[in-house]
């Protein structure tokens, strides 16, 4: 993996550029949202505004950074918390300095501008190490980057911690401490799947077991655990990394995210054979994880022999503790919400929570984020609606009748108890 480096000639005259990011963060709505913005001005090559670019994406704990050209600028958007905010715009001129800039840390092809290109590097900046995943793609207006910011160990956090309910808490300890079997956390990208999966990692990762990891890309370096990164190029994917992993006597296995048919086969087959298997899969909810192994080719018998629970995830703002504010919550509120929570909920609502900003939270009224999450067991009731093939949606109402709260009703329990806001719960049910 490449080391950034000091050197660029891609440098302009102090005054030019800083005349430029000056101009910029005057015009920008978001200069609270990065304290110390304004030590972008300091910068006096591309080099230097690049690196700038990343630290203050750290300090403002950015998850990403978006690099991407508009018909006459460059606009540097960083995403917290889930929201994409505009951070600088450039000239558009400057967008080969930066995008070549990059691509050199990154070990990327300078002329390549055609096709897409992966990579990743470390950076050093004001005594902080980061690490970064870098994605460009070709568009229209030009090169578009995608910093995606791994800050390794730093940034794990315990089970305890990820924001499940005592009951849920509970049964996923339960499960991990089986010998074998699956456990599946599904949502959309960016919900989370990966931290959890990292989180039960911890509590398993013991002296007296072996474990080994398969992802794509390595997103946590952890200590005692054997990690292993895809690489098509060699014909390293999951399932054939899947393949060789069985062979190397591990006791729990994660695989990145179960992609094909191929891998999901393979995954079945090592969980029936004595170990415990962690993965991620692509669906909107739990119930729908076990349709989507039967789409895979998966028999029926196996996802009822092997599955032990699926978790089903979103991550939502947490309410800022120094300015969040109780209040009533409006008629038009209450109508918003009875179209996606059932009405007893809605009618049972009397208080709720919203943001009002303060220094403390940059003036957003949130600060970091926490996960909403449903916990399907397959237990008898559920393998026998798997062996006839049912639907997600009777899954799904056959585990809220065995007890399983369902993500809405997760999200309304922490809406109503001041962990979040109605306003955040409905953004993001309605993505």
């Amino acid at each position: 993996m490449p080391i950034a480096k000091k050197e660029d000639k891609n440098v302009k005259t102090q005054g030019s550029l800083k005349d430029i990011i000056s101009e910029s963060i005057a015009r920008t709505k978001n200069m609270k949202l990065v304290p110390g913005i304004e030590e972008l001005e300091k910068a006096t090559s591309i080099t230097q505004l690049v690196n700038l670019i990343i630290l203050k994406a750290w300090q403002a704990k950015a998850s990403d950074i978006h690099i991407d050209p508009t018909g006459d600028a460059l606009l540097i958007r960083y995403r917290i918390d889930g929201i994409v905010y505009d951070v600088l715009s450039l000239p558009k001129e400057d967008q080969p300095l930066v995008v070549t800039r990059i691509k050199v840390l990154s070990g990327l092809r300078t002329d390549e501008h055609a096709m897409a290109q992966d990579g990743r590097f470390r950076i050093h900046e004001n005594e902080v190490d980061m690490d970064l995943r870098v994605s460009i793609v070709p568009t229209y207006s030009g090169e578009d980057v995608v910093m995606r910011l791994l800050v390794g160990e730093a940034r794990l956090i315990g089970l305890d911690d990820l924001g499940f309910s005592a009951k849920d808490l509970e049964l996923i300890k339960h499960y991990i401490h089986k010998p074998y079997g699956m456990i599946l956390a599904t949502g959309p990208t960016g919900s989370g799947k990966t931290t959890t999966l990292y989180s039960i990692l911890q509590i398993l990762n013991k002296r007296d077991v072996s474990i080994i990891t398969i992802e794509d890309p390595i997103e946590y370096s952890v200590p005692g655990i054997t990690q292993i990164q895809v690489n098509p190029q060699t014909n390293l994917t999951f399932a054939a990394g899947l393949r060789s992993i069985v062979r190397q006597d591990p006791n729990i296995i994660m695989v990145g995210e179960i992609r094909d048919n191929e891998t999901a086969a393979i995954g079945v087959n090592a969980a029936m054979t004595g170990h415990l298997l962690l993965s991620t899969i692509h669906t909107n909810d739990a119930a729908t994880t076990l349709p989507r192994l039967l789409d895979m080719g998966i028999e029926p018998f196996l996802i009822a022999s092997t599955v032990n629970i699926a978790i089903g995830q979103r991550l939502v703002r947490k309410l800022c503790e120094k300015c969040k504010v109780q209040y009533t919550p409006t008629p038009e509120e209450r109508t918003a919400l009875g179209d996606v929570i059932p009405e007893k909920l809605v009618s049972s609502l009397d208080k709720a929570w919203r943001a009002e900003g303060c220094a403390a939270c940059n003036h957003t009224g949130y600060a970091k984020r926490v996960g909403i999450y449903e916990v399907l067991e397959i237990n008898e009731a559920i393998k026998r609606l798997i062996m006839r093939r049912a639907s997600a949606d009777e899954i799904h109402k056959a585990a809220q009748e065995n007890g399983m709260t369902s993500m809405l009703e997760d999200a309304f329990i922490k809406a109503v108890n001041g962990v979040t806001s109605l306003e955040e719960l409905l953004r993001v049910i309605r993505d």
